[in-house]
C-alpha cells in the first residue's frame, strides 16, 4: 500500500455515551448536526469524511493548514449554534496530527491515525488540539494564540508527543487578564509642528495608525485612543501618565509635513524611570508614511524585548493603501470621528462620513476606510440617525470591508455591531465580537461592544469581566465605565448611586454621568440630590437634554415639561432624532398602556427596533405582563422572564393626563 503525507482530524462529542443512555434520540440528532455542520466545511477546506466511528468522526486533509482552519471554523459554528435560545449544547472535542497514511479503500491507517485518535481526547469541550507536526506547520498563519500543552504519553505511542491548543475566544475569554504582565504601552497624541497648522489632521491620524499598527503585535498591550487624546497638549510628567494608564512605556512624538516631505521624531520613554528606551527621527516623503510605522512598531517591540512572529512581520508592512490622496482623506475622517461630541455635533458627522466616504471614492480596495466610515454610523446610530436609516449602509460597508481584509478586527466589530443592533442576532453577534478580540485582543471596543451584547442578554457576570478588560485597556474611556455601571443592574440600587457618584467625582466634566446619577436619584426618591443635580439642565437647548429633564421631573411629581415636549415630539417639532421607545417609557410611566405599546410596536414595524436597548427598564414594569409586550420580545429573541433586579422604583408616578 503507497503511504503519503496527510493531516488528520478526529472529533468526537462530550458526554454522549451518557446522553445516549437516557435520550436516544436526542443523542442521535447531535450527531446528525455534527455531520450537518461540518459538510460544507470539509468542501471550502479540502477535507473529506473518512469514516464515523461512533459519536465521532475521522477526517482527512491534504494539508495542515487547511485542517486547523476547519477545525476552528467548525468549531466557531458549534459556539454560535450554542447560544441559540433553546437548543440542546453540542460539545465537540476536535485533535489534529500530520503523519504518513496507507489508504485501503476509502479508509485509512497507520500510526499517524491513532496519534491523531489519541490527541483528541486532550480538547476542551469547544476546542481544538494539535500534535508538534501541525504546530510547525501553522504557527504564525493562523489568527489564534497557540499554547503549548507540553509533552503527553499517548496510548499505544512509543515516544511523548509534544500537545498544544488553540486558544479560541470562547475557551479563553480572560486571556488580556490571564496576560496581565504583557508590556503596555501608550502612544500619546503626536504634536504638530508643520508649517500650516491645518495639518493637525496628519498629526492627529498618524497617532491613531501607530495605536492600531502597535496593537498587531500580540505580545504588547496597547491603550486604546480615547484615553491618550485627553493627553493632547499636556504638560503632565511621564511618571504621572504612566500612573494614570497603568502603562510601564509611553510612545511620544512630533510630526512636520512640508508638501511631500516629512520628518516624524520619536521617542519612547520608560514611565518609571523617565529614561529613553530609543529615540530615532526620520525623514522621508510622504509616500513612506507606512514603512516608518512598520519600523516604529518593530522598535518598540524590539526595545520591550517582545519578540514578533511571523505573521506580526507580514501585517506591519502591508500596506492600507497606496494611494496618497485617498490615505489623506482617511486621516482627515479619522480627525472628526474622533472629535464627534454626540447630540447636535453634525459637523463632525458629516464631516467624517464625507472624508472616508471621499477615500473609498479614491481607492475602493482601502478596507480600513470601509472599517471607520461603517463604525462611526454604528457610533451615530440612535444619537442622530435612526437605525432604519444607517444600517443598510453600514451592512454594505463592513461586508466590504472584511472581503477586502478577513483579518481586520475593526471590520469583524462592524459585522458584530451589524448583527447586534440591525439584526438582533444575538449569537452571530457574539461570535463577531469574539473575533474581532482574537484578532486584536487590545481593542477596547470589541471587549466595550461584547459587554453590551452580553448585558443586553442579562448575563451580568460575563458582561462586568468585558467591561473590566475595556477599561483596562481604555482606563480614561467613560462609556467602558457606563457600561460596567449597567452590569451591576441587579445590585443594590444604593451601590449603584454610589458607583456613579464616584465616577462624577473621577470625571466632573462628564455630562452624560451626570445626568444618570440624576436619574437615579430620582429613581430612589432622593428628591433634594435629584434637584439639585438637574438644575444646570434647565436652560439647555439640546432635545435630548431637555427630554431627560422634563422625565426626571415628572417623576419628582412635576410631569408639565415632560407634557411639553412629548406634545413637541408628536407635533414633529423635535428635529433631532429621538427614539419612540424613549417616549413609549413616558406612556408606560403614567400608565397609559395602549400607548405605550402602540410606540414599542411602532418603533419595531418600522424597523428601528430599540426596545432591545431598554427593555429592562424598570418604566416597563407596567406592561411587562401584557401579551403584547411578551410577543415584541419574542420577535427579538430577547428573554421574557423578569428582570434580575434588586430594587424597584422609590417614586410616586404621576397620574395619568386627563
Amino acid at each position: 500500500m503507497a503511504r503519503r503525507l496527510a493531516a488528520i482530524m478526529f472529533t468526537d462529542i462530550a458526554g454522549y455515551t451518557s446522553l445516549a443512555q437516557s435520550d436516544k434520540a436526542g443523542a442521535l440528532a447531535l450527531l446528525k448536526e455534527q455531520q450537518k455542520l461540518l459538510r460544507p466545511l470539509l468542501a471550502t477546506h479540502h477535507g473529506r469524511k473518512v469514516k464515523s466511528i461512533g459519536d465521532g468522526l475521522l477526517l482527512e486533509f491534504e494539508n495542515a493548514l487547511d485542517a486547523v482552519e476547519c477545525g476552528a471554523n467548525f468549531q466557531r459554528q458549534v459556539h454560535e449554534r450554542n447560544v441559540g435560545a433553546g437548543v440542546r449544547p453540542l460539545k465537540i472535542r476536535v485533535g489534529i496530527h500530520l503523519g504518513d497514511v496507507q489508504r485501503q479503500g476509502t479508509d485509512i491507517l497507520g500510526d499517524a491515525v491513532n496519534i491523531a485518535s489519541r490527541i483528541e481526547p486532550l480538547a476542551e469541550a469547544g476546542g481544538v488540539c494539535l500534535s508538534d507536526p501541525v504546530y510547525v506547520q501553522v504557527r504564525n498563519k493562523v489568527p489564534y494564540r497557540i499554547e503549548r500543552l507540553g509533552p503527553r504519553t499517548l496510548k499505544g505511542v512509543r515516544e511523548p508527543v509534544d500537545v498544544y491548543r488553540l486558544v479560541l475566544p470562547w475557551t479563553r475569554e480572560d486571556a488580556v487578564a490571564k496576560e496581565a504582565s504583557l508590556p503596555r504601552v501608550a502612544v500619546l497624541p503626536f504634536a504638530n509642528i508643520s508649517p500650516d497648522p491645518k495639518d493637525e489632521y496628519f498629526a492627529d491620524g498618524l497617532t491613531e495608525e501607530l495605536i492600531t499598527v502597535l496593537s498587531q503585535v500580540k505580545g504588547l498591550r496597547v491603550i486604546s485612543h480615547t484615553s491618550v487624546n485627553q493627553y493632547k497638549g499636556t504638560t503632565k510628567p511621564v511618571a504621572q501618565i504612566g500612573s494614570e494608564l497603568g502603562v510601564d512605556t509611553v510612545l511620544e512624538g512630533s510630526v512636520r509635513k512640508a508638501g511631500e516631505q516629512l520628518r516624524i521624531s520619536v521617542q519612547l520613554i520608560d514611565t518609571g524611570s523617565d529614561e529613553h528606551r530609543w529615540a530615532q527621527t526620520y525623514d522621508r516623503k510622504l509616500e513612506n508614511v507606512f514603512a516608518i510605522q512598520a519600523e516604529v512598531a518593530e522598535q518598540t517591540a524590539g526595545a520591550l524585548k517582545v519578540e514578533l512572529l511571523k505573521s506580526e512581520r507580514e501585517a506591519l508592512l502591508e500596506k492600507p493603501t497606496s494611494n496618497l490622496a485617498a490615505y489623506e482623506s482617511y486621516l482627515r475622517g479619522i480627525q472628526a470621528f474622533r472629535n464627534y461630541t454626540g447630540w447636535g455635533d453634525e459637523k463632525h458627522d458629516r464631516e467624517a462620513e464625507r472624508c472616508f466616504e471621499e477615500a473609498i471614492r479614491e481607492d475602493p480596495d482601502f478596507s480600513a476606510a470601509y472599517s471607520y466610515l461603517a463604525n462611526h454610523l454604528l457610533a451615530v446610530m440612535g444619537v442622530s440617525r435612526s437605525a432604519k436609516d444607517t444600517v443598510p449602509r453600514a451592512r454594505e460597508l463592513a461586508a466590504k470591508a472584511l472581503e477586502l481584509n478577513p483579518n481586520s478586527s475593526d471590520a469583524h466589530v462592524a459585522a458584530g455591531n451589524v448583527v447586534f443592533q440591525g439584526d438582533l442576532n444575538w449569537a452571530r453577534a457574539e461570535a463577531e465580537f469574539q473575533q474581532a478580540i482574537a484578532l486584536n485582543p487590545s481593542s477596547s471596543a470589541a471587549r466595550e461592544w461584547y459587554g453590551y451584547l452580553l448585558w443586553v442578554l442579562g448575563r451580568f457576570e460575563e458582561a462586568k469581566k468585558q467591561d473590566g478588560l475595556a477599561i483596562e485597556l481604555d482606563p480614561l474611556w467613560i462609556l467602558a465605565r457606563h457600561q460596567l455601571v449597567l452590569a451591576h443592574e441587579n445590585s443594590d440600587l444604593g451601590e449603584i448611586i454610589s458607583m456613579l457618584e464616584k465616577l462624577v467625582e473621577s470625571f466632573p466634566d462628564s455630562v452624560g454621568t451626570r445626568r444618570w446619577l440624576t436619574w437615579y436619584y430620582a429613581v430612589a426618591g432622593r428628591t433634594e440630590e435629584a434637584l439639585r443635580s438637574v438644575e444646570p439642565l434647565a436652560g439647555t437647548t439640546d432635545p435630548a437634554a431637555r427630554y431627560h429633564r422634563s422625565i426626571v421631573l415628572a417623576l419628582l411629581g412635576r410631569p408639565e415639561e415632560a407634557e411639553a415636549r412629548i406634545a413637541e415630539w408628536e407635533a414633529g417639532r423635535i428635529s433631532q432624532y429621538i427614539s419612540p421607545v424613549d417616549v413609549a417609557v413616558w406612556y408606560a410611566f403614567r400608565g397609559e398602556t395602549e400607548k405605550a405599546l402602540d410606540l414599542l410596536e411602532r418603533d419595531f414595524r418600522e424597523g428601528d427596533r430599540t426596545l432591545w436597548n431598554e427593555y429592562r427598564t424598570p418604566a416597563f414594569d407596567s406592561i411587562r405582563e401584557e401579551p403584547r409586550f411578551i410577543a415584541l420580545l419574542r420577535a427579538m429573541n430577547l428573554p421574557t422572564t423578569p428582570p434580575h433586579r434588586r430594587w424597584k422604583f422609590n417614586v410616586q408616578l404621576p397620574p395619568k393626563s386627563r
